[in-house]
């Protein structure tokens, strides 16, 4: 039993460790983002920046829309458009 007992406190001293680098990678991610932020808005060509920027988070926007919306054509319309297309063949 004792064997257990020391197991499971490794574990959890493990998920302590685990838990406690993840808010540190977090909080100097999200330190390090404030101070690019920061640093953006002194520029004065900031509006400038910021037009760049909606323009290409829309054309990304637009890409991932084509990659993920878009509708696949049917698969009985290809294979009739194939049947059609080798008795038009065979018909020369």
């Amino acid at each position: 039993m004792t064997g257990d007992g020391g197991r499971r406190d490794g574990l959890d001293e493990h998920a302590v460790l685990l838990v406690a680098g993840l808010a540190d990678l977090a909080l100097s991610t999200v330190g390090s983002a404030l101070g690019t932020i920061r640093g953006l808005l002194r520029r004065s060509d900031a509006a400038q920046l910021a037009a760049d920027a909606e323009r290409d988070l829309m054309a990304r926007g637009r890409l991932a829309l084509d990659r993920y919306a878009a509708v696949p054509p049917a698969h009985l319309e290809i294979l009739a458009q194939q049947v059609l297309a080798r008795r038009a063949g065979d018909g020369d």
